[in-house]
């Protein structure tokens, strides 16, 4: 039954995307090379809104194939990259939503907006990508977000869950020894379908949906557009209803 609700949470996703970047003055052709790239001229709140969206279904996509496989180490990263993009969605919506857009918002556009290399080859490139502090950003969204914690403790909770899923990332003994079992004992290089921690990481995966599903709806909230928002809040309902799960309304606020 999960699979064909994630399906549905798929298309869902993909239709609002459609939907927001009609909304956002198309990007253009910049010359690059003997060719070209797209480019948004305007370097908007909402035109990075929508980047940050595309990256949400393709990264989901990436981590319910892995899931599907049993490469849940592979999953479990991806997971911790779904995070982060669910912050930075949350963290530029409330700007709109809140009319609020601070100094902290516009450094974070500059940085995400600047190219990688400002030469031909990286070797010849002198630009240094400002990097915006994971804690600032998950500070702000401390203060933000009514979670029934103070924000203090709701900041350390979010750092404890990325610390968590950080050891995925860099590949730390104690995830990795995660993929050794069985008998005789060995490392599960080919995925840990049927395993306990496979069944145990499938279900884990229905957060990030459930997460993913959130953002989509803040994300639509931030361009004002209250028929797709009140759209994305039934689909939640119904999300939470066939898989047994009742919450208060996440998207209420």
């Amino acid at each position: 039954m999960k699979e064909s609700l994630y399906i549905s949470a798929f298309q869902n996703m993909a239709g609002t995307l459609h939907i927001l970047t009609n909304r956002v003055v198309p990007p253009i052709k910049i010359p690059f090379k003997e060719s070209f790239v797209f480019r948004y001229a305007e370097r908007s709140i909402h035109q990075a809104i929508v980047q940050k969206l595309a990256r949400v279904i393709s990264t989901l996509q990436s981590a319910h194939i892995l899931m599907l496989h049993g490469f849940i180490q592979e999953q479990a990263a991806l997971q911790r990259v779904l995070g982060e993009l669910h912050e930075d969605i949350f963290f530029l919506a409330y700007a709109e939503i809140d009319n609020e857009t601070t100094q902290l918002h516009q450094d974070f556009l500059n940085a995400f907006y600047e190219e990688e290399f400002d030469a031909d080859t990286a070797f010849d490139s002198t630009q240094k990508r400002p990097m915006i502090p994971r804690k600032r950003i998950q500070a702000y969204l401390a203060k933000k977000e009514e979670s029934g914690l103070d924000p203090s403790t709701s900041l350390e909770f979010n750092r404890t869950i990325s610390k968590t899923y950080s050891g995925f990332i860099h590949a730390a003994s104690p995830q990795i020894m995660d993929m050794y079992g069985g008998n005789p004992p060995h490392f599960h290089v080919n995925g840990l379908l049927g395993t306990e921690r496979h069944e145990e990481y499938r279900d884990d995966l229905w957060n990030y949906f459930y997460r993913s599903i959130i953002a989509f709806g803040i994300a639509a909230k931030a361009f004002g557009d209250q028929s797709q928002f009140d759209t994305i809040s039934q689909f939640l309902l119904e999300f939470e209803r066939r898989n047994y799960k009742q919450y208060s309304s996440e998207l209420a606020r």
